[in-house]
């Protein structure tokens, strides 16, 4: 045998040596998808604030997060902020301080969304009705007022999250799904942090809905060694609706979701019933998210079960 060859195959040992036995010729990238509401906010601190709550979850199982490892923070916030005024979809404040009138494609969406979160939060239509009070207009899906009774008395008695934080949460989700325009310039962005390199990507939220909607859509040929997602919605029928037919993400090699019983947002496990795909998700349901709205990143990724996932994903 040849000097070189010997050379070739003792520097490809060594790699896979490396690697604990991995045939990837690249290091393993960590991809973080946000949700809403980041607008304004300064994409490098927001990936501190990741990574900084990524550690402390590994540190309670006594495990660390490479500090060479290559990280992508692919941000949408202003973007997907200027998209929605741009649309100018009215929600409550419109309605009832300017007079806007009611979007009906919005209002269906979102009376089916509100419904589900209601059924699934064991709030009562008695519950609702006290909220309703005594308005004379008919109650139902068609009924704007009906549908922001709804999502009051979820505010109330649903977990933490805000009529007007439910509302945008809605708002936001109903364009990307709903508007080809908005969703491929959001698809666009957050796909610029993905490429062929082995990567496990993370998803929060509506970013849970982006990442998986860039990874079933894209033409590259995407290695992702797992999806993990956390505070996700995709289980919510409107919104699983508006992205079928559903179908694993090709690119993915497994798939873990983990969720707070109590946070409004994911109330819906990603399994048979809600999300049927081949293979199945694993769902985790005994988060107990401590930020106050029981959604909130911070109180996802410092968590040492999902830590465990993400680090066993990046084979660290």
């Amino acid at each position: 045998m040849r000097r070189r060859e010997v050379l070739a195959g003792a520097a490809g040992l060594m790699s896979l040596i490396a690697t604990g036995g991995r045939a990837d010729p690249f290091p393993v990238r960590l991809v973080l998808v946000h949700g809403r509401s980041q607008q304004g906010l300064d994409p490098v601190e927001l990936q501190s604030i990741w990574m900084e709550t990524l550690k402390r979850g590994a540190a309670k199982i006594n495990r660390t997060v490479p500090d060479n490892l290559e990280v992508a923070f692919p941000y949408y916030g202003d973007r997907l902020d200027e998209l929605a005024r741009e649309a100018q979809v009215p929600l409550t404040d419109d309605i009832q301080a300017r007079g806007s009138a009611v979007d009906d494609d919005f209002l269906k969406f979102q009376a089916s969304v509100a419904e589900s979160i209601r059924s699934k939060a064991g709030i009562t239509d008695a519950q609702v009705q006290q909220e309703f009070g005594n308005n004379p207009t008919a109650r139902g899906p068609q009924n704007w007022a009906w549908v922001q009774a709804i999502i009051r008395t979820i505010d109330r008695f649903g977990g933490g999250l805000s009529q007007s934080g439910i509302e945008r949460l809605m708002r936001d989700v109903f364009l990307y799904t709903t508007r080809s325009g908005v969703r491929d310039q959001i698809d666009r962005i957050v796909g610029a942090g993905f490429d062929e390199r082995p990567c496990v990507v993370v998803g929060h939220s509506l970013g849970s809905v982006v990442a998986y909607n860039v990874m079933r859509t894209d033409r590259r040929t995407l290695n992702v060694r797992a999806y993990v997602t956390v505070g996700s919605p995709l289980g919510i029928r409107a919104i699983r609706d508006q992205l079928r037919p559903i179908g694993f993400p090709a690119p993915a090699k497994a798939w873990y979701n983990a969720f707070d019983p109590k946070d409004v947002v994911a109330l819906y496990p990603l399994d048979g019933a809600n999300f049927p795909v081949t293979p199945a998700i694993e769902n985790y349901a005994n988060v107990r998210n401590g930020t106050d709205n029981r959604h909130g990143i911070v109180g996802y990724l410092d968590h040492p079960v999902v830590a465990r996932h993400v680090l066993d994903a990046l084979g660290s």
